[in-house]
């Protein structure tokens, strides 16, 4: 219980540095969702098995394409973006931004909250 609070509120305080940031999950490598801030209408285990398939498909390219490790996936939709990054070896913290976010300043706060959650998952 005190492990899901410190989660959400790495995610409330991420979701709080930017208006653009508009969903955040902390997902398994496997796919399960442990702490989420999403929209009513985004389906938590979706997210948590499309977050584990982008991810082992991002690893395979990363591989496949000679660029080492893979750090962060980044997905452009017309209605936003989609961004997943380490946070440590067994977890992956999703985000969803506004097609208006201001890219650098959201990886800012992304690699900030990705930090804070090692800290808290080791």
């Amino acid at each position: 219980m005190e492990l899901d609070r410190m989660l959400l509120g790495v995610l409330e305080s991420l979701k709080s540095t930017s208006v653009d940031i508009e969903a955040a999950a902390v997902l398994s490598v496997d796919g399960l969702t442990m702490a989420s801030i999403l929209p009513s209408d985004l389906n938590e285990d979706h997210v948590g098995a499309m977050g584990a398939a982008m991810l082992s498909l991002g690893e395979r390219t990363a591989q496949e394409l000679q660029r080492g490790s893979l750090e962060q996936v980044l997905i452009k939709g017309q209605k936003g973006y989609v961004i997943m990054t380490s946070a440590g070896e067994e977890t992956v913290l999703a985000v969803l931004a506004k097609s208006s976010a201001k890219l650098g300043l959201i990886f800012f706060d992304i690699k900030r909250a990705a930090k804070e959650l090692v800290k808290i998952l080791d």
